[in-house]
Parts: C-alpha cells; sequence; structure tokens
C-alpha cells in the first residue's frame, strides 16, 4: 500500500505568492485612488505615467502622504487602459497602504 500524497509547496513557490499580499500589519486607505497618466505610443510608459501620477496624488493627500505613496505596498494594484488616436491612455487605481 502506498502512503498518502501530501500535498507541500516548495518554498520557492510560496515566496512570490506571499510577496503578493501587503503585511498583516499594513494600514491601507479606506477607498482605493486612481490618477489617469499621459497618452503614449507604448502601453507600459502609459502605465509608467499612470503609477507616477497615483503616488503624486497619494502623497498630496492630507489624509495620506508620502507613507502611503509607494505602488508595491498598495492593495489591489492595477491599470486600466485603453488605446486611442493619441496613443495608450492609462488609468493606475489601487487602495494605498502603509508598513
Amino acid at each position: 500500500m502506498r502512503p498518502p500524497i501530501l500535498a507541500v509547496v516548495p518554498a520557492a513557490f510560496a515566496v512570490p505568492l506571499l510577496a503578493a499580499v501587503p503585511a498583516a500589519s499594513a494600514t491601507c486607505a479606506e477607498r482605493p485612488v486612481q490618477a489617469r497618466g499621459e497618452p503614449s505610443r507604448f502601453e507600459t510608459l502609459a502605465k509608467g505615467t499612470a503609477r507616477g501620477n497615483w503616488r503624486s496624488a497619494v502623497r498630496s493627500m492630507p489624509s495620506l502622504g508620502p507613507l502611503y505613496a509607494n505602488w508595491s505596498k498598495a492593495l489591489a494594484a492595477d491599470y486600466s487602459c485603453a488605446e486611442g488616436p493619441s496613443g495608450y491612455t492609462c488609468t493606475a487605481i489601487a487602495t494605498p497602504c502603509r508598513d
């Protein structure tokens, strides 16, 4: 008789999964913040300007400020992009968080 197979996630796979979730001790804003970027011929650049505008918007909010302006720590960080005659235009949407 064979022993039962146990589902074990190797450490190499577990680390990236944990990195995608904000730390349990993180403090997050009540609502997401969104910011639109400038049009660009390339979607990657359009996302970059949207992300930069998101950081600026969060930094300028009196209730949040620079401690919350880290895109990597934001909850549900995503983009909404559309292609038009002047190229790609993206909006960055995320709930700001801090440690």
